[in-house]
This record gives structure tokens, C-alpha cells and sequence, in this order.
């Protein structure tokens, strides 16, 4: 269970970890500037909704204004500032951001200046760094909650990955991952197919200038494990308890895993 290295041959892509990890960084440095406007429109802005159970499921986490998140992959930081919104206690401690895409950070940090309150001593604002997800910068055991919404299908290796999420989740906490999946409904997933093979990559290069980005998106999403699968590596990396839920008809889920 690696990343979608295989088809990035034909992409311009490479065969190594290392080799996967850039090409997949240039390529959503190529998009930082429209992918929020591409993700809403190819979304019909169900994505608002993806996020919002994403962080209702874990709701009684982030109401503890101690707990330590980390949000992974965070890209423009939709999902980060979902998760400072989803406690209504002050945060004693800041949401964690990491991204190994310096472009799609900018682009999360003037967000998040544009759309924070001004910070309260007891409400630290969100604290962004740039890390590749397989080698994180931080101590073993740091936080209660990791999330990932749609970047741990881009990871050039998900055991990697899901070994160093649990490495840094603290005993008992709880990983989340949102990520485009495989509806389980045949004729559901051939409609789904044709739109995100023939249309999606169209309307979506011409968003963000760079058709590729979009092309790689339904050819990783059909590489990628689906619900099931990834459920069962979650259990094999050191997650016993870990379900998912199927969003919009298969086309994304949502898994949690315990400690």
C-alpha cells in the first residue's frame, strides 16, 4: 500500500518516494493561487459540508480548549480554521498546520489573517510550518487529534504516513481522515467516473491554468484504496478501533481511527 507512483510515469512524474513527493509539490504549488475557487466550483460546494461532519464528528474533541490538533496536508486551511471554529470553549492551546507546499501555506496564512478574529491571550491563533507529512518535526506522543482532509491520498507512501500520524498522536487519541474515495454503487460510481475522467479535468484546468493537476486527481482517487482497504491499514498501523462513513454517496470518506 504506497502512493500512485505508477501512473505518474506517464505524468511526468518519478518512481521514488522522493521523486513522487516533488512532482506532486510543484504540482499543487502550479495551483495554490485558484484551488479554492476550482475545489468549490468542482464540488457544487458540497466540500463546506465534507468539512463540517469531519469536525462534528469529532466535536467532543475539540471542545476540550486543551487539546492539542494537528491538521496535516492543510493546503489553504479550510479545514484548520473548521477546526479552531468547531469549539466553542477558548483554546488554550493553537490548531497546528503543516504542508510541504510553501505556495498552498502563504495562501492559508493570508486566509486565515484575513478571516481570525485578533487574537486573544487565551485563544492562540493557528501556528503554520512547512513539513513533508512522513517525517514530521515534532515529538513522539504530541497531540490528541491529527486530521487529514484530502491529502493523504497524495502521501508518496500511506504506511509511511499512517505510521507517523500514529507516532505523534498521544495514547487514546483519535486520527481522522477525509478523503475522496470509491462510491460503493455501481452505476453511481460510473457517473461519477465520467464526470471527474471527461469533465472535472477540463473545467478544472481551465480554472487553474494547469489541466495535469486535474487529470492526476481521478487517476490517484482510482489508485487509492477504497473505504474498506484503508480501514484495514488503519487497524495494521496501530489504530484497533478504527470505522468510516461513507459522504455523498461513496464519492469521499470519512475514517476515524483511535489509539
Amino acid at each position: 500500500m504506497k502512493g500512485a507512483q505508477p501512473w505518474l510515469e506517464e505524468s511526468g512524474g518519478g518512481h521514488t518516494e522522493q521523486e513522487t513527493a516533488s512532482w506532486i509539490r510543484a504540482m499543487f504549488g502550479r495551483v495554490a493561487h485558484r484551488y479554492d475557487l476550482a475545489n468549490h466550483l468542482l464540488s457544487f460546494g458540497i466540500d463546506h459540508y465534507w468539512r463540517a461532519r469531519t469536525t462534528s464528528r469529532i466535536g467532543h474533541i475539540l471542545e476540550n480548549p486543551a487539546a492539542r490538533v494537528l491538521d496535516l496536508c492543510c493546503g489553504t486551511g479550510d479545514l484548520l480554521l473548521a477546526l479552531e471554529r468547531g469549539g466553542r470553549a477558548r483554546r488554550a492551546s493553537p490548531v497546528f498546520g503543516s504542508d510541504f507546499c510553501h505556495p498552498m501555506l502563504v495562501a492559508a496564512r493570508q486566509k486565515i489573517e484575513q478571516r481570525q478574529r485578533p487574537p486573544e491571550p487565551a485563544a492562540p491563533r493557528s501556528v503554520l510550518f512547512e513539513a513533508d507529512a512522513l517525517r514530521l518535526p515534532l515529538a513522539d506522543a504530541s497531540f490528541d487529534l491529527v486530521t487529514v482532509a484530502f491529502g493523504f491520498r497524495n502521501l508518496a507512501n500511506y504506511r509511511a504516513g499512517l505510521a507517523e500520524m500514529r507516532r505523534v498522536l498521544r495514547p487514546g487519541g483519535t486520527v481522522a481522515i477525509l478523503e475522496f474515495s470509491q462510491p460503493p454503487n455501481r452505476a453511481f460510481s460510473a457517473l461519477y467516473y465520467f464526470y471527474s475522467r471527461r469533465i472535472l479535468p477540463v473545467i478544472g484546468g481551465a480554472l487553474s491554468g494547469d489541466r495535469s493537476a486535474y487529470t492526476y486527481l481521478p487517476e490517484s482517487v482510482k489508485r487509492f484504496p477504497d473505504a474498506p482497504a484503508l480501514a484495514g491499514e488503519m487497524r495494521r498501523a496501530g489504530f484497533p478501533r478504527a470505522d468510516y462513513e461513507y459522504l455523498t454517496g461513496g464519492i469521499v470518506a470519512l475514517h476515524l481511527g483511535s489509539g
